[in-house]
């Protein structure tokens, strides 16, 4: 054993740092110290939680308040597209649908569109137009899942409606689109004149020369320009003169 070495020595640091230790003001500033730790672990779960909470604010303005339970029936929604993609997002919904077995919740996609004839000379050409330009509608029941696929579909940039609520068309709005049709009875026969109230004949007479109640169609012919032009109206586009 070294000479240097004394036991008392070694004994009486260890008393005077113990006194240290016990002494109030370092007790004070152990303390502090311990709850500028606790208070510091506090604030960061306190921005964590603030943080989550932002997180599900957001997803829940994203999705429709009530959607979770289902709804009875099917309605036509509006959703608004880039322009010109109209028929891909129609595909796009159809494709997803299908892949997706949800063909109970999203029904029909439609593309309104009309046929436009133009008179060039000695002869009449017909192209289709769409009706509503960077809109398509959809018959379908919202629900989350049915919501999530149309609105996330690319190329749709949302529903019409208040926010991301959609709001389903009225009933008049529904057939004055001509989406879903209603049996009509019209008192016509071979050999009738009627007028054309919708469509691109729409202000022309037509004689009629054959009708088809199951389709609710008729064939006849339209007087244009001194030209009687074959064609076939719907029910829904004629009057009785």
């Amino acid at each position: 054993m070294s000479e240097d070495f004394r036991p008392e020595e070694v004994t009486l640091e260890a008393k005077k740092e113990a006194e240290f230790i016990q002494s109030p003001e370092t007790l004070a500033q152990i303390q502090a110290a311990k709850a500028a730790v606790s208070d510091e672990a506090k604030e960061k779960r306190k921005k964590a939680a603030s943080e989550v909470a932002a997180r599900l604010s957001r997803e829940n303005e994203e999705v429709p308040a009530g959607f979770l339970r289902r709804s009875k029936d099917a309605k036509w929604y509006i959703i608004h597209t880039y322009s010109g993609h109209e028929d891909k997002v129609k595909k796009n919904i159809e494709k997803l649908v299908e892949n997706r077995g949800m063909q109970d919740l999203v029904l029909e996609i439609d593309v309104p569109k009309e046929t436009i004839v133009e008179h060039k000379g000695d002869s009449m050409k017909s192209r289709d137009r769409k009706v509503f330009p960077g809109y398509v509608i959809v018959k379908m029941i919202v629900t989350n899942e049915s919501w999530y696929l149309v609105r996330n579909t690319q190329g749709v940039t949302g529903f019409v409606g208040q926010g991301s609520e959609p709001i389903p068309l009225t009933e008049e709005e529904v057939r004055r689109m001509g989406l879903e049709k209603t049996s009509i009875v019209l008192d016509v026969a071979v050999g009738d004149t009627v007028k054309v109230i919708t469509g691109p004949f729409k202000g022309f007479t037509a004689y009629v020369e054959e009708t088809n109640d199951e389709k609710q169609t008729l064939k006849a012919k339209v007087d244009m320009f001194g030209r009687l032009t074959p064609v076939e109206l719907e029910y829904d586009q004629v009057d009785k003169l």
